[in-house]
């Protein structure tokens, strides 16, 4: 699974063969044991999201943690951030989620969190890590009353209050159009909007195991634009696998992306003072269009490598309340410590109650510049950035689109790609100029 276990969002790979059952186990009981900070009984809360695997999973995990005397608040299938949650909610030591996010049906991914609700940092990964293959030998396996339990609880309900807690009025008389992306918030999101007040029509709340993310959810926009349009809805609503993320659409099926909604949130909290240091943290991938509108409101945008890990790591570093991505995970602070689907949703949705605006018209804060993203299958990633041929290249793009547009060339983290993007005014332009960088690199790594 690569030089290191832990990617930039937990450990990730194809279940079964990957990520397996005894690697799983392991994990439970190495995260149980450095997270307890050994404590005698400490207690982990461990969700999933619909997969097949993630049954099997579970199992191996939740083994691994009772064999270190460690106890389990199972609360079933929810949302990545609802686990974040519960944690804080139950008191919990810990929190596992069992999830492999946007990706298809046969990876899944263990991610971990802390007791107040945050991703691991990097060193405590890593002692995690180094633990794997030296667990009989330091890790405890308490025997008779004092190996841990598995105790099930409704994490569902408390989750929707929570979420619901944060709107600052109802959705009565908005009609809503949902794509559960047949995930972890089949269940949970039409609940919550239909407890707010509104109107709800869903489709992809029917999971089988297999069908996760297929031809649906934040992934596949153009899928909630055509289902607003049918049912005439005033706002539809797009979630990920595991419901972290949410791409939205206004009523004429218009995409209404991460960007558009930071945008959207970070002028509502800065016009009422809640935008702490009037900063909004984004990674470089936001488009140039959300920076300039933002900077003509006030708004300082601070950029952080693609991640949302990154996002947060600045967050907590500069103080900040609201950041996240162009691919819809958004981070409010105040209220959870991970990017929130529904809870974006929420904050999104009262606004549009609020101003009493359609939200193609709160669409138009931000204009998009043209960006096109060109990925270069390569031998050597790490080569690009010495290489005098490709610098000379992408120093001749930036020159020609000065301040009207920006060149990013940066290594995939999980795949042996370089990724191209180029943003300006004029799209024929940015063509050209990707296209052109992407041949150099290919030329000179492949």
């Amino acid at each position: 699974m690569g030089e290191r276990l832990f990617g930039t969002d937990g450990v990730r790979g194809i279940a079964n063969k990957e990520l397996t059952p005894l690697l799983a186990f392991k994990l439970g009981r190495a995260g149980a044991y450095v997270l307890s900070e050994n404590n005698r009984k400490p207690t982990v809360v461990v969700g999933k999201d619909t997969r097949i695997s993630g049954d099997m999973l579970e199992a191996a995990l939740i083994a691994g943690i009772c064999s270190t005397g460690a106890n389990v608040v199972k609360v079933g299938i929810v949302p990545t951030p609802a686990v974040a949650y519960l944690t804080r909610h139950f008191g919990a030591d810990a929190g596992v989620v069992i999830s492999a996010s946007h990706n298809p049906v046969e990876y899944n991914g263990i991610k971990i969190f802390d007791s107040e609700g945050f991703k691991l940092p990097d060193a405590i990964e890593d002692e995690i890590e180094a633990l794997l293959n030296d667990c009989d030998d330091r890790i405890k396996s308490p025997t008779g009353p004092e190996v841990g339990r598995v105790f099930k609880e409704d994490g569902i309900r408390p989750y929707a209050e929570f979420i619901k807690s944060v709107a600052n009025r109802d959705f009565a008389g908005i009609k809503i159009a949902l794509d559960c992306a047949n995930g972890a918030a089949y269940k949970v999101a039409p609940l919550v909007f239909r407890e707010l007040g509104a109107e709800v029509f869903v489709i992809n709340d029917c999971p089988d195991g297999c069908n996760i993310n297929v031809n649906c959810g934040s992934t596949n926009p153009n899928i909630i634009s055509q289902f607003v349009r049918d049912v005439k809805a005033d706002v539809g609503l797009s979630f990920d696998g595991d419901a972290d993320r949410l791409i939205a659409c206004d009523e004429k099926g218009q995409v209404v992306d991460g960007d558009h909604v930071m945008a959207i949130n970070a002028d509502y909290m800065k016009r009422r003072g809640l935008l702490k240091n009037d900063t909004v943290v984004a990674t470089v991938m936001s488009n140039m269009g959300f920076e300039v509108a933002l900077k003509g409101r006030g708004i300082k945008t601070v950029r952080t490598k693609v991640g949302d890990r990154y996002v947060l790591e600045e967050m907590l570093k500069g103080g900040y309340n609201l950041g996240g991505e162009q691919s819809g995970h958004i981070i409010f602070l105040d209220h959870n410590t991970t990017g929130d689907g529904i809870l974006t949703a929420v904050k999104l949705l009262s606004i549009v109650a609020e101003s009493r605006k359609p939200l193609s018209e709160l669409r138009n804060i931000m204009k998009v510049y043209p960006q096109v993203l060109v990925n270069v299958k390569v031998k050597d990633k790490a080569g690009y950035a010495e290489n005098e041929r490709i610098k000379e290249v992408i120093i001749k793009a930036e020159n020609l689109l000065g301040e009207n547009g920006r060149v990013l060339v940066r290594p995939s983290g999980t795949e042996p790609l370089i990724r191209v993007m180029v943003e300006g005014e004029d799209e024929k332009i940015i063509n050209e100029l990707a296209l052109r960088l992407a041949n150099v690199i290919r030329e000179e790594l492949s």
